[in-house]
């Protein structure tokens, strides 16, 4: 649904352009003051502004080059007497405004026809900004490679649940292609037309996250100077793909919760909701139900998420894939390198197909990326990375440097053992050799040690690290 603010000094027009644009849909705000106006577009997003150029104090005008600057997005159509004809030309030369309309017996029927033609513009503005920016990245099925039975499994799961509107939660360990999958959904659905629009939520911080997906109007905080739509406003009538939901703080769930109940978001700082009709593709690579459980991720959007979960699985599970997909990188890497690179020396797939690859497709593709970046002859020469090392025990990593060693039982414990400091003491280091597993990442360290995130950081806290 279209907002449309109206501004206009004579009471009359505004009740009978209110009246008429709501029987047509449109969702309608009325001011009968230019200062009035102002206040509205510094509080709220709205796609067509109506204005009277002749009010008192504050003309319309003025509430054009206003919209102009905090509101680039929105239309401006100008209503205008016999003595204000020149200044509405003029407005609409300088590009500022979209239409203007003379006052008369037909301004009703008029101003329909202006709505529409500045909705098709925006629109078609929209549109061509979604399409360039998704160009490159639009997939569809053929980009999903892959034959064996756990990828046609899931290729046919594509088919059925893209001419849904519902909710889908895809589940997969990072670097297995749940984007790929979600652009996959996106683009065989009758949304495909429209926007897809992807955010990682475990890359912002909660309040960036928060102006990121819902906009903000201007003066919501410092550095706001203009009204921003967001995410989800600019994915209306297609689709917006949330990565890593997993990350997302509880405070961000129940925002987020409202607006799946609600189909509507409200800015930071505004006070007027937009009225959303977006299809929603979440996806992580945690186990949210074990996080149910925990508390650390709500019941109740966990359900409203996992309407139709689709499981991607990880490369080590589809290993007769593995040579379809070194052949279609090493296309795609030799081309953009410039290189006649024909094909793989003999023995090198199979070496890449009994390798575990724990960073899945990702990083198959980044080591033929890397190989063919290396390679001067006409046969690639690739091999897979070497084995990680063994992660040691949890035990053992707590007591590595550290002094610490579990007691057996029926030992003789020492004297003066303080148990509450040998306790401490395990808890601080199993903290520590966690950090280190997960590179410093505190949610995956939570993850290795089987304990929320919210106790992690409590631990953290507690022992001061």
């Amino acid at each position: 649904m279209h907002n449309i603010l109206i501004c206009d000094d004579e009471r009359s027009i505004c009740e009978m352009l209110d009246i008429t644009l709501r029987r047509a849909g449109y969702k309608v705000e009325t001011v009968s003051s230019g200062e009035a106006a102002k206040k509205k577009l510094d509080s709220a997003l709205y796609d067509v502004v109506i204005t009277d150029i002749k009010m008192p104090n504050i003309n319309g005008i003025e509430v054009l080059r206003h919209a102009h600057r905090v509101s680039p997005d929105s239309a401006v159509i100008l209503i205008t007497a016999v003595d204000d004809y020149e200044a509405a030309v003029e407005a609409v030369k300088a590009g500022g405004a979209r239409d203007y309309i003379r006052k008369s017996p037909a301004l009703v029927e008029e101003i329909k026809l202006a709505i529409e033609r500045a909705l098709e513009k925006v629109n078609l503005s929209r549109q061509n900004f979604a399409f360039k920016r998704d160009a490159a990245a639009r997939n569809s099925l053929e980009n999903i490679i892959g034959v064996s039975a756990a990828m046609e499994k899931l290729k046919q799961t594509i088919r059925t649940v893209a001419s849904t509107q519902s909710t889908v939660l895809i589940y997969g360990e990072s670097g297995t292609g749940k984007e790929l999958v979600a652009r996959a959904v996106h683009t065989c659905s009758p949304r495909a037309a429209e926007p897809f629009v992807s955010i990682n939520c475990g890359a912002f911080p909660e309040t960036l996250l928060e102006s990121e997906l819902f906009g903000y109007v201007k003066g919501a905080f410092t550095g706001a100077n203009q009204n921003k739509r967001g995410l989800f406003e600019v994915a209306d009538e297609g689709t917006i793909f949330l990565d890593e939901i997993g990350e997302m703080t509880l405070t961000m769930q129940v925002k987020l919760l409202r607006v799946l109940q609600e189909r509507s978001v409200r800015p930071v700082g505004g006070t007027s909701e937009i009225a959303i009709d977006v299809r929603v593709i979440a996806a992580t690579n945690r186990d949210l139900e074990r996080h149910v459980v925990e508390n650390s991720f709500r019941e109740d959007l966990y359900y409203r998420l996992n309407v139709i979960p689709i499981a991607v699985p990880p490369l080590r599970d589809r290993r007769e894939d593995i040579p379809l997909l070194v052949s279609h990188f090493l296309k795609k890497y030799s081309s953009v390198a410039g290189k006649a690179i024909s094909q793989v020396k003999r023995g090198c797939v199979e070496g890449l197909s009994s390798y575990e690859w724990p960073g899945n497709v990702r990083q198959l593709e980044n080591t033929i990326e890397r190989a063919v970046a290396l390679e001067s002859g006409d046969e690639l020469n690739v091999e897979a990375p070497a084995e990680r090392p063994r992660a040691r025990s949890a035990a053992a990593a707590a007591g590595s440097g550290t002094g610490i060693s579990p007691i057996p039982a029926g030992a003789v414990l020492p004297e003066g053992l303080d148990m509450e400091k040998y306790v401490a003491d395990i808890e601080r280091s199993l903290l520590k050799a966690a950090l280190t597993q997960s590179n410093g990442v505190q949610a995956r360290a939570a993850d290795v040690l089987k304990i929320s995130y919210r106790s992690f950081r409590h631990l953290m806290k507690k022992y001061d690290l």
